[in-house]
């Protein structure tokens, strides 16, 4: 059984409610019917239920059993929009606006999380990363002990004798020593649910254990310092470069005394440049599955999408979303 295999199997055993809310595009209507068929979770699908079952139908695609909200006709949206009142009056928001936000499915999609209507979300086909974690900010909040929201990518490489998690491919340009702490906690904690396996973070660098000194290698090493202070049972370790990293023979040889070298998993990357760059080139020339991006430092789980995605992608999505909600 693939990785994959095992993330639908274990969300079919959860029976979270995931709300998906771009039910104008003909792809989530299609991994709702196919999300539903398979038991996989239960779906409530945000938009204009008419024109819902009119694509549907144009389709030959079954939206038995799943829930359909129009949110600007919805009965919790007076509900959610005092609940967002609420929480960004100080910010300036009125409850005129409020009211107007929760008549868009993913500010109410992001509050039906906040509230306990759903377990996860899933979008992006439309929107932008921008919009989708604009609204799971502000909505669903941040995670207790996180520094920022960033997302990480799952990667299963042919050949690989593991799954391997990379970030921050999407999210954060630039982060400063207290965000990288905080993206390698949210990721080994990522990796951990979607993989059952150990975290073993390589913080990564152009430089391992000392060979340069530079700035961007001051700024790796204070992450890595915060997150033992942080995470201390986390089994992390830098500056390593990729290959001492990953290769055991590489990693005797520079980092002889590591109990990462040559054995991790997780690997952060020092800014978006590089994650980016890397997740692409191991994508493109190994062959490898990438999974993601999968926003990480909210609550709850507000995933997002490529606006490029297939059904096939917002369903494997979906599957992983009730792995990272419970």
């Amino acid at each position: 059984m693939t990785l994959l295999e095992r993330i639908r199997d274990e969300a079919t055993k959860r029976r979270s409610r995931i709300v998906l809310p771009e039910g104008s595009d003909i792809r989530t209507l299609e991994a709702a019917s196919g999300l539903t068929q398979n038991g996989i979770c239960r779906i409530t699908v945000l938009g204009d239920s008419g024109r819902m079952h009119e694509q549907a139908s144009s389709l030959g695609l079954s939206l038995d059993q799943i829930d359909m909200i129009d949110p600007e006709a919805s009965s919790k949206r007076e509900t959610y929009a005092q609940a967002y009142y609420a929480l960004r009056k100080q910010k300036g928001m009125t409850p005129e606006e409020a009211f107007r936000l929760m008549g868009q499915p993913l500010y109410f999609g992001a509050m039906m999380i906040r509230s306990g209507d759903a377990d996860g979300s899933v979008a992006g086909a439309v929107h932008t990363t921008g919009d989708v974690l604009r609204a799971g900010i502000q909505c669903v909040g941040m995670a207790e002990g996180l520094a920022v929201v960033s997302s990480c990518f799952l990667m299963l490489v042919p050949g690989w004798p593991c799954p391997l998690t990379y970030a921050d491919a999407g999210v954060v340009p630039d982060p400063n020593p207290e965000q990288l702490a905080s993206i390698a906690i949210a990721s080994a904690q990522t990796h951990h649910k979607l993989t059952g396996e150990e975290p073993v973070v390589a913080m990564l660098s152009f430089s391992t254990k000392g060979s340069a000194e530079h700035p961007l290698v001051d700024k790796v090493r204070e992450a890595t310092r915060r997150i033992r202070e942080q995470a201390p049972g986390l089994k992390v370790d830098g500056e390593l470069q990729g290959d001492a990293a990953l290769v055991r023979s590489v990693g005797r040889k520079k980092a002889p005394e590591s109990p990462v070298a040559g054995h991790a998993n997780v690997l952060i990357f020092p800014n978006l440049d590089a994650a980016n760059i890397a997740y692409k080139l191991t994508q493109r020339l190994a062959n490898a599955t990438a999974l993601g991006p999968l926003i990480q430092g909210l609550k709850k789980p507000a995933m997002d999408l490529s606006r490029g995605c297939t059904a096939q992608d917002i369903m494997d999505v979906a599957a992983i979303c009730c792995l990272l909600g419970k």
